[in-house]
């Protein structure tokens, strides 16, 4: 709970959080400190209000908390996207009531923003460990055919009863350990845009991801089978990347690297499986992580001392040749300008590249032992995601390899934080490395 405290004391928003077995009970007592005098309103589906809503609307009644009749979504499945959030904005609207969430990543997400558009604050209650959103600022929606994240605020305060979530169903969970997963190579990311001078690491929003975070994957098996012990680790670990993301607020730059920017693409392509629906964004991601550490071995295999820095020099197109293949490489999708806007932003100069490599070579003994510290080896990051019920090949989310493989250059055009992707792109190694993941032996071989 150090690592709580800490977090709590650097968040812009988050004001509470208790995680524990049978916290539930006190979601009452932290209304009531937060917001005395005020009414409530509880939003759910109907599955989580089962699971938890109505436990907190008879504990809101009998402290003689003022309640709406809570407000509950009765899809059959349902999803982030617009017309909830119409709905939803329409219904805050109509009251001063406080939301009070109730249910993972689609609640937390439709509530985050409709309070933000209605101008109040909100709580959650969790019932699922399946992802770090919970903490975050932002929402992911669906809106006007494309998966966009809009700026608004997290919760004021957090209750996650690992009686509660350890009830959730067994791919939540997964989904939620592999969100988890991802922050070994966004950490490594972050040091590799530190190393080169691109981004320096916030020392504070670090350590509240990574301190403690190889401890919180290293029981698969029993976060599997719902041991609490292993449930409660995990669900700090989430909430504690949603609160460095409160604690660095220019960007998420703590919690996510280049594995989320696959999960960004297919999301914005509207990618879905066979039976119609979404992989979730837990699962989008550990194929994700899987190529990022993939890339990262291949890095740590590679001999810089050899880079020829004016070859990668010469080979470097100028900014409006950049700016054509961008413009190219996203033409007729629904987001057609993201990679002309992504690309100008962190576009750097002949000169520039030269400098950066150079640094590259000459710092790359110490920064290849930071990453070494930082990374788990890829034979065991997939061990662990299998053994929770992760995807580790992307044939488990209908993923076909090929298409993984198409999806590597566009995900480094999609978004301007430097990560793995970048370096691959600037050292020229892009296609070995490529070749390494996909070629004879590798860790997702195309026969064809």
């Amino acid at each position: 709970m150090e690592k709580i405290k800490l977090a709590l004391k650097n968040t812009s928003q988050t004001k509470e959080l208790l995680l524990g077995e049978g916290v539930i009970v006190r979601t009452a007592a932290v209304f009531e400190k937060l917001f005395p005098g005020q009414k409530a309103i509880i939003i759910a589906d109907k599955t989580t209000f089962g699971i938890a809503g109505n436990d907190v609307h008879m504990l809101l009644a009998k402290n003689g908390i003022a309640q709406e009749e809570p407000y509950i979504f009765d899809e059959h499945a349902l999803h982030a996207e617009w017309n909830y959030i119409e709905r939803l904005d329409k219904r805050l609207s109509e009251t001063d009531a406080i939301p009070i969430a109730t249910g993972s990543g689609t609640i937390n997400d439709l509530v985050k923003l409709s309070a933000t558009h209605t101008r109040r604050p909100y709580i959650t209650v969790a019932t699922a460990a399946s992802m770090d959103g919970y903490a975050s600022y932002g929402a992911s929606i669906t809106k006007d055919g494309a998966k966009q994240t809009f700026p608004c605020h997290a919760p004021k305060a957090i209750i996650a009863d690992i009686d509660v979530i350890a009830t959730a169903p067994a791919e939540m969970t997964a989904a939620g350990y592999a969100d988890l997963f991802a922050k070994i190579p966004a950490g490594a990311d972050w040091i590799l845009a530190d190393a080169l001078g691109v981004e320096p690491i916030d020392a504070l929003a670090f350590s509240i991801v990574q301190d403690g975070l190889h401890q919180a994957l290293d029981n698969p098996s029993g976060v599997r089978e719902g041991n609490r012990d292993a449930l409660r680790n995990l669900t700090e670990g989430l909430m504690l990347g949603g609160f460095a993301m409160q604690a660095y607020p220019q960007s998420s730059r703590p919690a996510s690297g280049a594995e989320h920017q696959f999960s960004h693409l297919w999301d914005m392509e509207n990618f879905v499986m066979r039976n119609g629906a979404a992989p979730s964004h837990g699962f989008k991601v550990s194929i994700g992580t899987l190529v990022s550490i993939a890339f990262y071995e291949q890095l740590l295999r590679s001999d810089l001392k050899k880079l020829d820095v004016e070859a990668c020099v010469k080979a470097w197109p100028t900014a409006a040749e950049a700016e054509s293949k961008a413009i190219e490489l996203f033409k007729g999708t629904n987001f057609p300008t993201i990679g002309l806007t992504e690309t100008k932003a962190k576009y750097i100069t002949h000169d520039e590249l030269r400098q950066q490599l150079t640094r590259f070579k000459n710092t790359w003994e110490v920064t290849k032992e930071r990453l070494r510290n930082q990374l788990i080896p890829v034979d065991e990051a997939v061990r662990r995601l299998d053994t929770v019920g992760a995807p580790v090949t992307p044939e488990q989310i209908d993923l076909s390899r090929q298409k993984l493989k198409e999806s590597i250059i566009p995900a480094q055009h999609l978004r301007r934080r430097f990560t793995i992707l970048d370096i691959a792109v600037r050292t020229g190694l892009i296609n070995e490395w490529m070749a390494g993941l996909f070629g004879k032996g590798g860790l997702w071989e195309i026969n064809r």
